[in-house]
């Protein structure tokens, strides 16, 4: 499924984003290296939705080990699997604690950005604020709810958004490194 998908789409500056769960949803997916497939991760409680479509760069590696994680605006309707170009404009710096350890766990925020749909947003500081401040306040609710605390360190705009997905880039290629034969 999700392999041999490029981190970047062919000839443009924009990234690839592999839709998990999408806007609205209670169900939490995650994709299963293993397996090669997505699979229920766990049931948020009534009342509680991703606000946006919430997705994976292939090829990229977070500090929790994970690839990296994306939370897409402005796209209205998405689904499970679904394969979404975006143009990457800002960065949620995290730190994730569970069990006594504190891990660095950023979310990267994108828009949409097609040759028919190009962005409507270039950068965080496009945002309203009282829109951030939505979208960190829904990442420390669902972090509560697994037990985990969720710190946002900061936010960085387009630019350091970028440097995050190089790092994580450069993390998923020494790791694959690591692991061949």
């Amino acid at each position: 499924m999700a392999r041999d998908i490029p981190s970047r789409a062919s000839g443009s500056g924009r990234i690839n984003v592999v839709i998990d769960t999408p806007a609205g949803s209670r169900t939490k997916f995650k994709y299963d290296e293993q397996l090669d497939c997505l699979r229920v991760s766990r049931i948020l409680p009534r009342g509680s939705a991703f606000p946006y479509p919430f997705g994976w760069i292939p090829g990229t590696r977070a500090e929790d080990g994970d690839a990296l994680d994306v939370l897409v605006l402005q796209l209205p309707a998405s689904f499970p699997g679904c394969l979404v170009t975006v143009r990457l404009i800002g960065v949620l710096h995290a730190d994730q604690r569970e069990g006594g350890e504190t891990i660095g766990n950023d979310r990267l925020l994108g828009v949409v950005d097609t040759p028919v749909n190009p962005a409507a947003l270039a950068d965080l500081s496009d945002l309203q604020e009282g829109e951030l401040r939505a979208i960190e306040h829904f990442f420390r609710s669902y972090n509560a709810f697994q037990g985990r605390e969720f710190n946002i360190r900061g936010r960085g705009g387009a630019d350091d958004a970028m440097r995050t997905f190089e790092r994580g880039l450069q993390a998923h290629a020494t790791r694959s490194a690591r692991h061949s034969p």
